[in-house]
């Protein structure tokens, strides 16, 4: 396609001539910057002058650490820690105690986990506590002992154990005492 001679981007070789676009050409539909400000454009109006579409802006992703169990992977007897999102496609049992938990259709997971955020598309087993959002998917399975400080299952989606939400635990009983009840029985006699 292209021979050493034609290339404008390889190095010339010895005694071999090389040529150059003159400096006022420029694509067709594409301005010149008409100031040195203009001509450290940004790549994506740089795409845009050249008249090809921008790239496209990345995905937003989660920072921090990641550890993904892949499908044919079991971990187990393990602490997780230090890891801020972990995705689960295969089989884990250990304790945790982390910020997202994300179980895939195929993946399980047996143990103790306290997380701020728990997706469940597939198998969850154990004690998890999610402090802000427990979110079982249809093809989710959620068992054992589950606290939740919100909590979305969509139709299809199952639980099943002792399950309260985190509010509950936090108010205080709404039995009255039977001292109490004493009490205002004779203030009202």
């Amino acid at each position: 396609m292209f021979n050493k001679t034609n290339n404008p981007f390889s190095k010339p070789s010895a005694g071999a001539t090389t040529t150059s676009l003159p400096q006022n050409t420029a694509p067709a539909g594409a301005s010149r910057p008409a100031s040195p400000a203009q001509a450290t454009a940004r790549p994506s109006e740089t795409a845009n002058m050249a008249g090809t579409a921008p790239p496209p802006a990345p995905a937003v992703t989660e920072s921090g650490s990641r550890l993904i169990v892949g499908p044919d992977v079991k971990l187990k007897s393990a602490e997780i820690l230090d890891c801020d999102t972990l995705v689960v496609e295969g089989r884990v049992e250990a304790m945790m105690d982390s910020r997202v938990i994300r179980i895939a259709e195929h993946g399980i997971y047996a143990g103790k986990v306290s997380i701020d955020i728990a997706e469940i598309h597939g198998h969850f087993e154990g004690e998890l506590t999610a402090r802000s959002q427990l979110l079982i998917h249809a093809t989710g399975k959620v068992s054992g002992k589950v606290r939740y400080g919100k909590m979305l299952i969509e139709e299809g989606g199952q639980i099943s154990g002792e399950i309260r939400s985190l509010a509950e635990e936090e108010l205080p009983a709404a039995r009255p005492r039977p001292e109490v009840l004493a009490s205002v029985k004779t203030a009202m006699s």
